[in-house]
């Protein structure tokens, strides 16, 4: 039957569903029932996806925690809008998003997912992100093209550990919101608290649009607080798939306390729009000071959309995905309350008008087509077989076929539009975070309309950088040493690596100088643990895996200063010179890989542009390995004294006798090592909060505060190092029965006592 339904979803992507929703459901009659049923012939196809106006158009994210049902919300949306025939299920491994087979066997999200589809005229650019912390960087680059997101709250749980994560990423690129508590139907589910974990843990402003029809096994819908309309899904028909549903305005026969909460609700949804948005206040105090019950809806809604927009406010709604409840509405609210893209005030992308401007954010690799380069259109058109200027290389390529992602499968297009996601094929050189333009000219006109030379009769924007913001990647945090075979596979792993590190910029390879041996360096057990399956199954090639272990973090006691010489003679050319510095410890080491670079002041001057590149070079070198176990520094500060040279030496012997200098002063300085620490959050019940606090305690961990929820569970938040993590989760599913949850996120890089550190360096003396 799996089978037959994984076939079913590749190859038939259902039929359009036009289902009333939020904003289509205020009608003349009391009752409207609407039921649709598939025929086999029919079938909609992401060829049939709407291309409408750019104001029509909306990329978003789905985001959440951990199983808080990112990729069943986004299955629901699929099928509604017509674009699968059956309902996928995350535990039956046969969802459209979750295609890896690590993904459908382990039930949770790995990589990002992109798909497009249409709603009510809208185009609907979607991608689903993993909610475990090993592969926040799918969710960072993810946001970094988006335009809005949706963020997922089990409502039993309200925020949890790495919703405050994902919901941080977001803030960090402006991007606006909409809140869906999902899983309105289990016992525990609870609309007060999940609101006020909003307000309190995200430091948001939730505005609730939707009062749940009960709660837990006898959810059935939700009352639209802006048209007073009365949404519910029946749950005895034959086929419960959610399609149909009732809509009708409150009248007296309802329940008392859903009238009572509805009105309520209401009252304080005007206020609290008033509140945010100024307009709305003097519509409110000119046109319906007596009453202002009587607002219009949709003087309301856009009112709210404004909110949205200015991230005054987050607009929250209610749901089931899992049983079919709520999904409609929540669509209609994402083309309602979510910007489009030329809502969006990305400057940089303006200086570029109609020429072509795109950045790109991910890289798969596909056996038949090579690397598949997504990409984000900011402005101008894409074609196939156009040849671009990668900016950030400075290089040429040609598109060779364009297409529009749906997971996994794609479909060939003839042209995408600014504001679209596009998938490209031929483009070999380029990876995450490079700028495409269409030509140098393009580039040029950008930079000098970037500063105010929009007629072209200067030369002041000709060095301007209208290169866009690429992916800001994390430090690894775990690393291990991995082996093909046999020496013969040696060739086929290191492309193998090759290609997974251009999919996935967090996973860092090296070759450790000593040994020779290859170091697979990644964001946690998981993340590693994928990677090695990946390279089994995809590259065919059984690895073996080193034991895991932590990446620390090296820094300096005191001050240090040193001086060193390069004089060497390569053919007839002469290369001398001499460099003076000193390192000094900042006053802060929590900042990963803090580090300061200051030259004297009359170098800046003296010393030529290339020197002083190759000194920058030099010294951030030097900080890659550190002095006591080859760690990378970190809260350090270097001040270059001097820097002489003689007439024709090369940069690169400046740079490699600055590196030099460099070992010298971190040696003389003495250092010290620094472990990651770990920011942990266990949910736990109270019957099993003691054997968890036991074991905590013998991992050195330290308990920040236990919290209690309202369905009597605790939560434990706590800092612990990394290197005591390890095998955590087998430990904390036999310590509970498998009941508890935990979530993971680096904290900080703290400073091992002399008793800890002396241990770690006799163990580790002599191995990598």
């Amino acid at each position: 039957m799996r089978e037959f339904r994984l076939l079913e979803k590749k190859m038939v992507w259902g039929k359009y569903l036009f289902v009333g929703g939020l904003r289509n459901c205020r009608i003349k009659c009391p009752v409207k029932k609407r039921h649709y049923s598939f025929i086999p012939d029919d079938v909609k196809t992401i060829r049939t996806v709407v291309n409408p106006d750019i104001s029509k158009i909306r990329n978003i994210g789905i985001m959440a925690h951990i199983d808080a049902g990112k990729t069943t919300t986004t299955e629901r949306m699929l099928y509604y809008s017509g674009y699968t025939r059956a309902l996928g299920d995350v535990d039956d491994g046969d969802t459209v998003t979750d295609f890896m087979a690590q993904e459908r066997e382990r039930g949770i999200t790995i990589q990002s997912a992109a798909v497009t589809f249409d709603w009510r005229s809208h185009r609907i650019n979607l991608i689903d992100t993993p909610g475990h912390v090993d592969f926040t960087l799918e969710v960072e680059r993810a946001l970094r093209v988006l335009d809005g997101a949706v963020a997922v709250f089990d409502a039993s749980a309200g925020v949890e550990a790495q919703t405050v994560t994902v919901w941080r990423q977001a803030e960090k690129h402006h991007i606006p919101c909409i809140c869906f508590l999902n899983k309105m139907d289990k016992p525990t589910a609870n609309l007060s608290f999940s609101i006020e974990s909003i307000r309190h843990k995200l430091k948001a402003n939730p505005v609730l649009l939707q009062i749940p029809v009960s709660s837990g096994r006898s959810f059935t819908g939700v009352v639209d607080l802006l048209t007073n309309q009365k949404l519910t899904w029946g749950s005895k028909s034959t086929r419960d798939d959610g399609r149909a549903f009732e809509s009708k305005a409150l009248d007296g026969s309802d329940d008392a306390d859903l009238l009572h909460a509805v009105r309520e609700g209401r009252t304080a949804l005007i206020e609290q729009v008033a509140d945010l948005d100024d307009e709305f206040a003097d519509l409110l105090l000119t046109d319906f000071s007596d009453n202002f019950d009587a607002v219009p809806s949709i003087k309301l809604q856009e009112a709210v959309r404004r909110v949205t927009l200015a991230r005054k406010g987050v607009p929250v709604l209610c749901g089931s995905s899992l049983r079919n409840k709520g999904v409609q509405p929540l669509l209609d609210a994402i083309t309602a309350f979510l910007p489009s893209p030329q809502e969006r005030h990305h400057h940089l992308v303006r200086c570029y008008k109609e020429d072509l401007c795109a950045l790109a954010f991910k890289v798969v690799h596909d056996k038949q087509r090579g690397p598949l380069v997504f990409l984000r259109i900011y402005s101008g058109t894409l074609k196939p077989q156009s040849s671009i200027l990668n900016l950030s290389r400075n290089n040429t390529e040609r598109i060779s076929r364009l297409m529009v992602p749906f997971a996994d499968q794609y479909v060939e297009t003839s042209s995408l539009s600014a504001g679209n996601i596009a998938l490209t094929v031929g483009l070999k050189q380029t990876v995450t975070g490079d700028t495409i333009v269409s030509s140098k000219a393009s580039a040029a006109a950008a930079a000098r309309r970037a500063h105010g030379d929009d007629d072209g009769g200067g030369v002041k924007g000709k060095n301007a950088d209208v290169v866009l913001s690429g992916v800001e990647v994390p430090d690894p945090v775990f690393f291990c040493t991995i082996e093909p075979p046999t020496m013969a596979k040696q060739a086929d792993l290191e492309n193998a690596l090759k290609c997974l590190q251009r999919e996935d910029p967090s996973l860092k390879v090296r070759a450790d100088p000593d040994s020779g041996q290859t170091i697979l360096c990644g964001m946690g057990e998981l993340h590693i643990e994928i990677i090695h399956d990946r390279i089994r199954r995809e590259y065919n090639i059984d690895t073996h895996l080193g034991p895991l272990q932590v990446a620390y973090r090296e820094t300096i006691l005191q001050h240090g200063s040193a001086t060193d010489t390069l004089d060497r003679s390569i053919g007839e050319r002469r290369h001398v010179v001499t460099v003076e510095l000193t390192v000094t410890p900042l006053d802060s080491q929590s900042e990963v890989a803090s580090c300061e670079l200051t030259l004297a002041d009359d170098l800046e001057d003296k010393l030529s542009a290339d020197v002083r590149a190759a000194v920058h070079n030099g010294v951030h070198s030097s900080y890659l390995q550190g002095p006591l176990l080859g760690y990378p520094v970190q809260g350090v500060s270097t001040f270059i004294h001097s820097v002489v040279t003689e007439s024709g030496t090369s940069s690169a012997m400046v740079s490699a006798c600055v590196s030099r200098c460099m070992q010298k002063a971190l040696r003389t300085a003495g250092g010290k090592l620094l472990e990651p620490v770990m920011s942990l959050e266990v949910t736990v019940g109270e019957e099993d909060l003691g054997s968890v606090l036991g074991d905590l305690a013998q991992r050195r961990g330290t308990v920040q505060d236990i919290q209690s929820r309202h369905d009597d569970d605790k939560v434990l938040v706590a800092t612990v190092p990394l290197a005591e993590m390890k095998g955590y989760s087998t430990v904390l599913r036999t310590l509970t029965s498998g009941t508890a949850t935990f979530s993971l996120e680096l904290d900080t890089y703290q400073a091992m006592s002399p008793q800890e550190q002396s241990v770690l360096l006799k163990k580790m003396s002599g191995v990598l």
